[in-house]
C-alpha cells in the first residue's frame, strides 16, 4: 500500500500519478530511465596515447635546452672550469639512450647496444677532455666499456635466441656478473701495474659459479624445478 507524496491520498499498485493531483507516482525501488536509456554511460572513457614522435621531440627540446643553458652559464657566468661539458655529455647520453625507441622503434637490437656504447664512449671522451691525465681514456675507459657492450650483446643475444624463463635468465645473469667483475679486475691491474692476476674477482667468480651450478640442477631436475616454482610463484 502506498499513498501519495503530495497530498496523501492512498494510491492503487497500478497508478501512475495521483487522481487528486497529478502527482508522478515514482517507486524508489525502479529506477525513473528517461527514453530508455541506461542510467550508466555505456563506453567507457580513454585518454589517447601519446605518440613517440611527441615524446620524442619533448625529450630533445628538454634535454638539448638543459644542455644550451649550461654551456651558455659555464662560457659567459661561470667560466672557471668546464663543468657544463659533464651535464651537455650526459644529455648526449640520455637522449642516444632514449632515442632510438621513440622515434625508429624497428632498429635491430644490437646497433641499439652499440650505440649506447659508443654514446658511454664519447661520454668518457669530455671527461678526458678536462681530465687528460695518464692516458687512462683509451688504457682504461674504452676496455671497460667494451667489455660492458660485449657481455650486454650477449646476454641479449641468449634472452632472445634460446627459450628462457626466470631460472635460466638468473643463470645468464650470476654467469655474465663473474665474467664482468673478472674483466673489470684483469683491466685495472693491467693499466696500473701492467700485471694480468685475479684477486677479489676470484671470490666473485667462484660465488657465482656456485650460484649457476645449483640453478642449472634445479633445471635439469623437474621435481626441484616445480617444487621452485611453486614455493616462489614464478
Amino acid at each position: 500500500m502506498s499513498y501519495c507524496v503530495h497530498c496523501g491520498v492512498e494510491l492503487h499498485e497500478t497508478s501512475k500519478s495521483c487522481p487528486l493531483c497529478n502527482t508522478p507516482v515514482v517507486n524508489p525501488r525502479i529506477p525513473l530511465i528517461p527514453d530508455g536509456k541506461k542510467p550508466f554511460a555505456e563506453k567507457k572513457g580513454q585518454v589517447d596515447r601519446v605518440r613517440h614522435s611527441d615524446m620524442a621531440i619533448l625529450l630533445s627540446v628538454v634535454l638539448g635546452s638543459t644542455g644550451l643553458s649550461c654551456g651558455i652559464l659555464n662560457f659567459f657566468i661561470f667560466h672557471d672550469s668546464f663543468w657544463s661539458f659533464y651535464i651537455i655529455g650526459a644529455c648526449i647520453l640520455l637522449w642516444v639512450f632514449c632515442i632510438p625507441f621513440l622515434i625508429y622503434t624497428k632498429l635491430p637490437w644490437f646497433l641499439s647496444i652499440i650505440f649506447d656504447g659508443m654514446a658511454l664512449v664519447l661520454y668518457c671522451g669530455i671527461i678526458s677532455f678536462s681530465h687528460p691525465g695518464n692516458g687512462w681514456f683509451i688504457g682504461l675507459a674504452i676496455p671497460i666499456i667494451v667489455l660492458i657492450t660485449g657481455l650486454f650483446l650477449i646476454f641479449v643475444f641468449l634472452l632472445i635466441t634460446f627459450r628462457t624463463s626466470i631460472l635460466s635468465t638468473s643463470i645468464y645473469l650470476f654467469l655474465e656478473i663473474g665474467f664482468l667483475c673478472t674483466g673489470i679486475e684483469i683491466l685495472i691491474h693491467k693499466y696500473f701495474e701492467e700485471k694480468i692476476y685475479v684477486t677479489w674477482s676470484a671470490i666473485v667468480f667462484i660465488c657465482c659459479s656456485i650460484i649457476v651450478i645449483s640453478l642449472f640442477t634445479i633445471i635439469r631436475r623437474s621435481r626441484l624445478r616445480e617444487a621452485v616454482r611453486r614455493r616462489m610463484h614464478i
